[in-house]
């Protein structure tokens, strides 16, 4: 009987501690395991990212737009080796707004803080205002959404409480909505950060020299004030620094970082932290087009006051980013840890990777860990969607490296008692490809389609169709580094047939391409049809 619990014992711990081994991806590992990393960090579409260190913990999020869940909260111990823990943002507010899908909107920039035993993360909507949420354990459900200041085109905003008690935000103008851009204003918030005092004040006009400066973080250091800033545009920008010792300024500036003679283009926006060590370290992105805002880490130091990013190669106090580096001094090694991508379907939730287009019904998608499948129901295809770019119930995620190979099995079991049922595979962004099999009047048909230009109101082409005699087949998705995709299936999981029809994926409206999962029909009906997923695996590019 010992010799039995012992075993059961054993077991459990095993179990246990397999539960607690973090996910590596096998298509990108930033950890170079002898001491070094190598940037991007994460070869993934975390835009706009913040941080903030709490003890021996680093937590990040990044922007989402219009995607549920959104706020994704990364965690690390050593700035190198990510995990993606929890979302801060279960649905969108306006609700019925973001249940349709608003391309570009929703969720720009946000600026994570700890204050007081809280995280609290600030972000702009364009077209709402300013937004809060909080919780005390950033793994833990987080607050419901606090809009902080209503208007239209406030972006970026950044939160700072002082020393004598007091509470400050900082935020930029889109001028998409509000007809102005370039500027930086400051104004005083409430010290419980839920509203505004006072309408503030422009501290900063990028006119002259700092076009589109946007993105700023507020810090307090050594007596000044600092907002660390992007200008010059996403993709051949540069970091910009102000100080003051006066909240609302005057404020010099300088450039802290630039591309220089790198090929890492508009090295800029993104958030400091300083290590326990004394190590300064900035995280920042870098703008890879189709592959989206991927993410990098810079060491930091200080000169004369102001913070030099990357390496100053021409001692001038401007630094350039670094492609690899020795990691940060965190006083001890951590486990290679990457945000999950592949998924078996064995959870009773959906992995964390998994974003919907829009606020999501929850009869879209159903998890059986027992049969380790995931199910999608169809859901109606909006009456005003041109393509598939308008349609919400779409299950995606990141694209996770620049090349990549994905499969899945499926089984369609669509309604019989009406057609028009699809079910597959997509990539999507401004334009898109999908390879699905169809219900129609006379069986099940393979179809790959193809929508260039979506974003315009293209419809999509129908490129290739064939009657198909099993209704579970093996989809497969290669993506090469230059954005090339290849769409295959088999009826066997071994011998797949190839697409002749090239497609080039790519980025969408502030975002990369993403890949994933759909089923939807045309008709309404009292019992939808579904697709059953088994697995949805990353590998090498074959």
């Amino acid at each position: 009987m010992k010799k039995i619990k012992a075993l059961l014992f054993l077991f459990s711990m095993a179990a246990v501690l397999l539960a607690q081994k973090p996910f590596v991806s096998s298509v990108w590992v930033a950890d170079n395991g002898d001491g070094t990393y190598k940037n991007p960090i994460l070869y993934a579409d975390y835009s706009d990212p913040d941080l903030v260190r709490v003890g021996e913990d680093f937590y990040m999020t990044a922007s989402s737009f219009n995607v549920i869940p959104g706020l994704p909260i990364l965690h690390s111990k050593d700035l190198v080796n990510w995990q993606l823990i929890n979302h801060a943002l279960e649905r969108q507010p306006p609700y019925d707004h973001y249940s349709k899908v608003q391309h570009g909107a929703g969720v720009w920039a946000p600026s994570m803080r700890f204050h007081n035993g809280e995280y609290y993360i600030y972000w702009g909507d364009p077209d709402f205002g300013i937004y809060m949420v909080k919780t005390d354990d950033p793994a833990a459900k987080w607050s419901k959404p606090v809009l902080v200041k209503a208007g239209k085109g406030l972006i970026d905003p950044s939160p700072l409480w002082d020393e004598d008690g007091r509470a400050y935000l900082v935020y930029a103008y889109a001028g998409s909505r509000a007809g102005i851009k370039s500027i930086l204003v400051a104004a005083e918030m409430s010290p419980c950060g839920t509203h505004m005092l006072n309408e503030g004040k422009i501290i900063f006009d990028g006119h002259d020299d700092h076009e589109t400066v946007e993105g700023p973080k507020f810090y307090k250091y050594n007596g000044y004030y600092y907002i660390f800033a992007p200008a010059g545009g996403v993709t051949y920008g540069w970091q910009l620094v102000l100080r003051s010792k006066n909240v609302y300024g005057p404020y010099e500036h300088r450039i802290v970082m630039h591309q220089g003679s790198t090929n890492i283009n508009g090295p800029h926006q993104g958030g400091w932290v300083e290590l326990e060590s004394g190590e300064h370290w900035f995280v920042h992105f870098q703008d890879q087009f189709t592959y989206g805002r991927v993410t990098h880490l810079n060491p930091m130091t200080w000169k004369n006051g102001w913070p030099v990013i990357g390496i100053d190669r021409e001692g001038k106090g401007t630094g350039e980013p670094v492609s690899s580096y020795r990691k940060p001094n965190v006083g001890k090694t951590h486990p290679i840890a990457t945000p999950p991508d592949s998924d078996e379907f064995d959870n009773y939730e959906l992995g964390l990777q998994w974003q919907w287009h829009a606020n999501p019904k929850n009869t879209w998608a159903f998890i059986n860990p027992g049969k380790k499948q995931l199910r999608l129901f169809s859901d109606l295809i909006p009456e005003e969607a041109v393509s598939y770019y308008q349609v919400p119930n779409l299950l995606m995620q990141k694209f996770p490296s620049n090349e990549f190979t994905v499969e899945t099995k499926m089984t369609f079991k669509p309604n019989d008692r009406m057609t028009g049922e699809r079910a597959g595979i997509i990539v999507m962004g401004y334009s898109y490809a999908s390879l699905a099999l169809e219900d129609r009047e006379d069986g099940i048909y393979l179809v790959y389609n193809i929508c260039n230009n979506a974003r315009n109101g293209n419809a999509e082409t129908e490129a290739f169709a064939t009657k198909i005699n099993s209704n579970t087949v093996h989809f497969r998705i290669t993506v090469s580094a230059d954005s090339m995709v290849e769409f295959s299936y088999s009826t066997n999981g071994r011998r797949f047939t190839k697409m002749d029809t090239a497609f080039k994926a790519d980025r969408g409206h502030w975002i990369g391409a993403k890949v994933g999962v759909f089923c939807t029909r045309l008709q309404t009906t009292n019992d939808s049809g579904f697709a059953d997923f088994d697995y949805f695996r990353f590998s090498k590019k074959r």
